[in-house]
């Protein structure tokens, strides 16, 4: 008889950290590829979030570094990623994110009746996106012409409200033509952004939800597929089926984890019994604090009331302490300056302090700028 593998909160969460690197840096010659992939994806919604969450994971890496990695030849793209939100993803997985991302059933369409596309509208904006930005780079007005006089005009109607605008139609399916591999981001020109056809071929749907699941289990399991379900905002009878299939395949194993059955890739259940230590800066939507579950004891507490939006992780920059979230900061920079404002939510110990300055020092490193800690209050609301 087979004992089920018993892992606690302590053990997962050591885990989690030292596989994300934040344990301590990535070792010598590790890309801001490397690192993005150990994390699977950087949210990139906020870029300079993004950039901090990637070269705090490097030593003496900083944003010009993460920024010199999106090209051709950097290993980074930014694209919209899971939940249909930008993030960087190294490109050599491009083909699995797409195969994976494509496979996920749609959620209820969120727009009116009068404002939606049909199927047919769909491929045929598809075809036209793929086909304009092929070889080249667009601005979303430049693009928009072009898939107008692919299409027709319904497609350019300016109907989607969004931030006090309206866009074109065509716009709502703008993540489903990322996530079929015929649109990612390019290069900006000034202020505007610009997307091209990154040309690959999404990987076969079944080939890559194993691969994505195994993926993120070995990053951030023990996780069920509710929490599987969450990360990805899809389905969560999807993902319980999907991680039922690949139990019985043995690409996944149960484990008991905070108080029910959990799932680790198969064979992957080596844990440290050490627990966490030390200090860490996360910045907005790290991966991190986004993924790991459950999330109430990662925001134990006053944490969670203090650093989680509605319940939504994310929304602000987390400090970490001895690997839980135990308060907020808040970054405000002039020039080169850079006042880094923290607000523990309990009393800091003169090592944890100590820690505390050495981490916002990196933080201004990073940001390539000279950072000025502070202890208080943090006044700005939670990001979007």
């Amino acid at each position: 008889m087979t004992t089920t593998r018993q892992v606690t909160w302590t053990e997962a969460n050591a885990r989690r950290i030292a596989r994300q690197h934040l344990a301590g840096p990535a070792g010598p010659g590790s890309s801001p590829a490397a690192v993005t992939g150990a994390m699977l994806a950087a949210h990139a919604q906020v870029r300079p979030a993004a950039e901090l969450s990637v070269a705090l994971r490097m030593s003496g890496a900083t944003r010009t570094d993460v920024r010199g990695a999106l090209g051709a030849d950097g290993g980074l793209v930014r694209t919209y990623g899971p939940r249909g939100t930008v993030h960087l993803l190294p490109a050599a997985d491009l083909a699995l994110w797409t195969g994976a991302l494509s496979a996920v059933p749609p959620g209820p369409n969120p727009m009116p009746a009068e404002v939606r596309m049909t199927a047919r509208q769909t491929d045929e904006v598809l075809a036209a996106i793929a086909d304009a930005l092929t070889g080249e780079e667009l601005t979303v007005d430049e693009l928009t012409e072009a898939i107008v006089a692919r299409t027709g005009p319904w497609a350019g109607e300016r109907v989607m409200e969004a931030f006090q605008d309206k866009w074109p139609r065509w716009r709502q399916v703008t993540h489903t033509a990322a996530h079929r591999g015929v649109l990612r981001f390019g290069r900006d020109r000034g202020r505007r952004v610009t997307f091209t056809n990154p040309g690959v071929v999404p990987l076969d749907g079944p080939t890559a939800s194993a691969e994505l699941v195994r993926r993120y289990l070995r990053a951030y399991g023990p996780a069920t597929p509710a929490h599987y379900a969450r990360w990805l905002a899809a389905p969560r009878a999807w993902a319980t089926a999907l991680f039922g299939e690949l139990a019985a395949d043995g690409v996944i194993e149960e484990v008991a984890f905070a108080g029910g059955p959990a799932w680790v890739a198969g064979g992957d259940t080596s844990f440290p019994r050490e627990p966490v230590r030390g200090v860490r800066l996360l910045p907005y939507f790290d991966a991190f604090t986004i993924a790991s579950q459950p999330r109430e004891l990662l925001f134990p507490g006053a944490a969670g009331g203090r650093a989680l939006a509605r319940g939504q992780a994310g929304n602000f920059p987390v400090l970490l302490v001895d690997g839980e979230v135990a308060g907020v900061w808040h970054q405000r920079r002039a020039g080169r300056r850079i006042v880094v404002t923290v607000e523990p939510v309990g009393p800091l110990g003169a090592a944890h302090r100590r820690e505390l300055a050495e981490q916002a020092e990196r933080t201004g490193e990073v940001l390539e700028g000279r950072a000025e800690l502070a202890v208080g209050q943090v006044t700005v609301g939670p990001h979007a």
